[in-house]
C-alpha cells in the first residue's frame, strides 16, 4: 500500500540514482530519483521515481513481489467496477475507480478519495522524459506497469480533479512510481 523506495535490485546491486536533466533524458538503462533531488522530504511519502527500463526489471521488487503487468492492472479495475471493455481502452476509462485507489487525504480539499481498495495512492508527481523536469506533486501520480505497447511503456494516472483511471503509453525515460504485486503461488 505504497510506492517503491528500494536503491538497490534484490540481487543487492545498486540501481543507478539519476539526478542530472540531462542525464535522466539520455538513459537506456535502469535508474531512479527522488522528487526534485530532494530525498528527505519525498522518499517518505511518495517513494522514488524509476524510469520503465528499471520497471521491466525482473530484478527491481524484493523475492516474491514483482512489478505489475497492464493486464493485472487491469484486473484490478475489473474487481473495482470498471467493465473489461473499459479497462482494455486508453486514456480516461471508469467511473470512481481512481477514487477507490486514491487516499482518504493528501489529494487537496477537493481530489482525495476513499481508498476502499487498499491501494493507497498519492499524488507523487513525475519526472518529464523530455527535459528531466519534476513536475506536479501533490496533483497527479504514475504508476508504470512492467508492459510496454509499440515500444511506449504503459502506465496508469490519477489526478485530483478525476475519480476515473488514465491509462496510456509513454517513452521510457520518464521517472514514474512503482507498485509491487506480490507473485501468486
Amino acid at each position: 500500500a505504497e510506492n517503491l523506495k528500494t536503491t538497490k535490485f534484490k540481487n543487492g546491486d545498486l540501481i543507478t540514482n539519476v539526478t542530472g536533466d540531462a542525464a535522466w533524458v539520455a538513459l537506456t538503462g535502469p535508474a531512479y530519483c527522488w522528487y526534485n533531488n530532494d530525498e528527505s522530504t519525498y522518499k517518505p511519502l511518495y517513494g522514488a521515481l524509476y524510469n520503465w527500463f528499471a520497471a521491466s526489471s525482473d530484478n527491481l521488487c524484493p523475492e516474491g513481489w514483482h512489478v505489475p503487468t497492464n493486464a493485472e492492472f487491469e484486473t484490478l479495475e475489473v474487481f473495482l467496477g470498471m467493465t473489461a471493455d473499459q479497462a482494455s481502452e486508453w486514456e480516461w476509462r471508469g467511473t470512481d475507480q481512481g477514487s477507490k485507489m486514491k487516499n482518504t487525504t493528501g489529494w487537496g480539499t477537493t481530489g482525495n478519495g476513499t481508498n476502499s481498495s487498499g491501494f493507497s495512492a498519492l499524488p507523487g508527481g513525475y519526472r518529464f522524459y523530455g527535459n528531466g523536469s519534476f513536475n506536479l506533486a501533490g496533483t497527479l501520480g504514475y504508476w508504470w506497469s512492467s508492459s510496454e505497447d509499440g515500444g511506449a511503456g504503459i502506465y496508469r494516472m490519477l489526478q485530483n480533479d478525476h475519480d476515473d483511471v488514465y491509462k496510456l503509453g509513454t517513452t521510457k525515460t520518464a521517472g514514474k512510481s512503482i507498485r509491487c504485486v506480490k507473485d501468486t503461488k
